[in-house]
């Protein structure tokens, strides 16, 4: 059984933070070896990102916060508030922009080392 704090994984070194921008609580990565990855990431009001995860499949759950997600290719836009979810299960390229501060839990398939950071087109490689 895994069970971890916010404390164990600042201590852990699993906690990353863009100041301003954001914030992201790895609380399982591809050394727990459960096949996925999940976070807790807060996203900070006003922020605007463009991304596209080419390498992975990545579903969100808001807990905390509003915001607008758009499909790029499509030109549609989601209302994001606590309860709704969207999974990014097409590589999607999306934008995410955060009208208040938003908390999300976040899952990654195949897991994430822990080290990623985005690229320039706003993926994360695979390592």
């Amino acid at each position: 059984m895994i069970v971890r704090s916010f404390a164990d994984l600042k201590a852990q070194g699993r906690y990353q933070e863009k100041p301003g921008a954001w914030t992201s609580s790895r609380y399982l990565l591809r050394e727990d070896d459960v096949g996925f990855t999940m976070t807790q990431t807060t996203v900070a009001a006003g922020t605007d990102q463009l991304m596209e995860y080419k390498n992975h499949i990545e579903a969100n759950l808001i807990i905390e916060g509003t915001g607008l997600v758009t499909d790029v290719e499509t030109g549609e836009i989601f209302d994001l508030a606590p309860g709704v979810m969207y999974t990014l299960d097409s590589h999607d390229r999306h934008r995410l922009q955060a009208t208040t501060d938003l908390r999300i839990v976040c899952v990654f398939s195949p897991a994430l080392v822990g080290t990623e950071s985005h690229d320039d087109d706003g993926s994360y490689p695979l390592l």
